[in-house]
């Protein structure tokens, strides 16, 4: 659990609540059902519009990460490419088969399997930084549907406020009807920038951010495997590793 991100998020709903009851206004004036129903479900449906469906769902597989990052091992599983490079030095490729085999990790068992095919190293390189970007640019596009709702969210809020003030000016005789409209109009504005700078824009950014992570930690195994490939000392694959994984 990434306490940090929780910190953050109750941070800034606490802050952003706590300034308003501070000022003299009260909570229950900013729920407002249909202001949520404009900003949100009208943000949710032009982003579905523009995504493809396998992207949109990716996006939302994508979105516990922000409060549960995966864990990458990077000094373990350098270590771990170490010992292989001892290994193929020492035994040939084939020592490793039974490595390839057990491994867990879906681009490290691919890698180990291209090396101990004999494959050239040029050849390895180019496979895994194939593949490498290509993943990358997968969830990057899963992690640019939270921008893209960030970009949204401001602009419908927007309608929603303009829609309230039709409202209000078309029951501007009646007070109450009045008053729902008006607070139709603020609360949305509220809605779509506070939806568009506390949850869309930092989640996006957020996703962004571990995506990089996960790119450098498949950049440290395919710098490796190939270093294993070339049969590289041991002591020099290290030094080339410890780069990915500082202190």
């Amino acid at each position: 659990m990434d306490k940090l991100a929780i910190s953050g998020f109750v941070l800034a709903l606490l802050a952003v609540a706590g300034g308003f009851v501070i000022e003299g206004g009260s909570l229950s004036t900013l729920i407002h059902f249909p202001a949520f129903l404009i900003v949100f479900g009208g943000t949710l449906g032009a982003v579905m519009l523009q995504t493809p469906l396998n992207q949109f769902v990716l996006g939302l597989k994508m979105l516990p990460w922000v409060f549960r990052p995966s864990v990458l091992p990077l000094h373990h599983t350098a270590e771990r490419i170490v010992h292989w490079g001892s290994a193929a030095r020492g035994s040939g490729f084939l020592a490793l088969e039974n490595d390839a085999l057990a491994e867990q990790d879906p681009f490290l068992h691919r890698g180990l399997n291209l090396l101990v095919d004999g494959i050239e190293p040029r050849v390895l390189q180019d496979t895994l930084d194939a593949e490498l970007t290509l993943e990358r640019e997968r969830l990057l596009r899963g992690a640019r549907i939270f921008d893209a709702m960030g970009g949204y969210s401001p602009t419908i809020g927007i309608v929603g406020a303009v829609l309230g003030l039709i409202q209000a000016m078309a029951n501007i005789s009646e007070p109450q009807l009045l008053g729902m409209g008006i607070a139709t109009a603020f609360v949305a504005t509220i809605y779509g920038v506070g939806f568009a700078n506390l949850i869309f824009i930092p989640v996006g950014n957020k996703l962004k951010s571990l995506v990089q992570q996960r790119t450098l930690y498949h950049e440290l195994i395919v710098e490796g495997l190939v270093s294993i490939a070339h049969g590289e000392n041991p002591r020099n694959i290290e030094r080339k590793l410890a780069a990915y994984h500082p202190g």
